[in-house]
């Protein structure tokens, strides 16, 4: 197995925070996601000290580092929200989100950058966004925000490249901002990864539009819609419409080594062996 792969999935926190390492552990992840609250409640109580040093006992003993760790905040938050009222009550959240993420010595967070609601033009949404996580950085130290591709589906943001990197370009400080590619997503939003030549010039636009040093997590999904549907369906690994070939180019690109690859796939219960087949498709 290499050591430069760091393949796991969005773990349940059902019962607390400190469950979601020992979950790791229990499908064989070396990389792992969580909510670090309800996701689809706008508030939650304050992480205790208890349960904090919990978390981070268990996650010493999964042997799991913090920087292959991808939380994600919570559905309901649109950093780019038409209406100034709403946007505000997100970006609240959205600290709270960071600041959690702190606490529990997380040094990244994803989330999906937002939504026009089509009230709004795409350039106005895109400077709501920036607006929101250069006012989020000012509060909390030392965690990335990092953007999540989207599938495109109603009218969100981030299903282009072109999306991120105007994103990207808004943000005052740089090095606090990152992307995580989904790969269902990427592939939805018309971006096709299912061979050799495809996967090449999709990475190769990534990289002129976005760039890799902003690479800082994976979503490894498998999808059920076709290309360019705008349709946001995950599937199991090699049971979609991408195919097994894509996960093996990128569990042998250096590209993506060192970074959470986290799995979303419909069936947590072939988790454990999805794992194995990503690792198995590593070329020695």
């Amino acid at each position: 197995m290499s050591t430069h792969k760091f393949v796991g999935a969005h773990v349940s926190a059902s019962g607390g925070v400190f469950n979601a390492p020992l979950n790791a552990m229990k499908i064989g992840a070396r990389a792992f996601a969580l909510f670090t609250k309800n996701q689809k409640q706008w508030a939650s109580k304050p992480l205790e000290e208890a349960t904090i040093g919990l978390f981070k006992d268990n996650l010493a003993q999964s042997g799991i580092l913090p920087r292959h760790i991808l939380p994600h905040d919570s559905y309901l938050i649109n950093l780019g929200h038409p209406e100034e009222e709403k946007r505000l009550k997100s970006l609240e959240a959205f600290i709270d989100e960071l600041h959690r993420c702190s606490q529990l010595g997380l040094d990244r967070l994803n989330f999906h950058p937002g939504s026009h609601l089509k009230q709004i033009s795409e350039e106005a949404c895109l400077d709501r966004i920036a607006l929101s996580m250069n006012e989020a950085i000012k509060h909390v130290e030392g965690v990335n925000l990092t953007i999540e591709n989207t599938a495109g589906q109603g009218s969100n943001l981030g299903w282009k490249f072109e999306h991120l990197a105007a994103i990207i370009e808004r943000i005052e400080d740089k090095s606090r901002v990152g992307v995580c590619i989904d790969t269902c997503h990427m592939f939805t939003a018309g971006y096709d990864i299912r061979t050799r030549e495809t996967y090449d010039a999709t990475w190769n636009a990534f990289d002129t539009i976005v760039g890799f040093e902003y690479l800082k997590g994976m979503h490894i999904n498998d999808s059920k819609p076709d290309l360019g549907s705008h349709v946001d369906r995950h599937d199991s690994i090699g049971k979609g419409k991408l195919g097994l070939d894509p996960f093996g180019f990128i569990m042998n690109d250096p590209r993506m080594d060192d970074i959470p690859l986290i799995l979303e796939t419909i069936d947590e219960t072939l988790w454990a062996h999805e794992i194995e087949l990503l690792y198995a498709m590593q070329i020695q």
